[in-house]
């Protein structure tokens, strides 16, 4: 099983973006999303964008994962 989080891309390099995956920031490749655009969503898996999903799975998701993490705090 592969687990995918979403994440906005901050800024964008030729093979590479900053993106911001809940509140933290990172670097990832882009190499398979080349046509994703600074303020879109990516899904990331092993450090690599995996896939440009729009802004409302974007946040249904992240809340999902929020509601996850909430419940693993308990």
């Amino acid at each position: 099983m592969c687990v995918g989080v979403p994440a906005k891309v901050i800024e964008k390099k030729e093979y590479t973006a900053l993106v911001d995956v809940m509140g933290t920031r990172m670097e990832v490749g882009i190499l398979f999303v080349p046509e994703v655009e600074v303020g879109e969503y990516v899904i990331v898996h092993a450090g690599q964008g995996m896939s440009v999903i729009d802004r409302d799975s974007a946040h249904q998701s992240i809340g999902e994962w929020e509601k996850l993490a909430r419940e693993d705090a308990i």
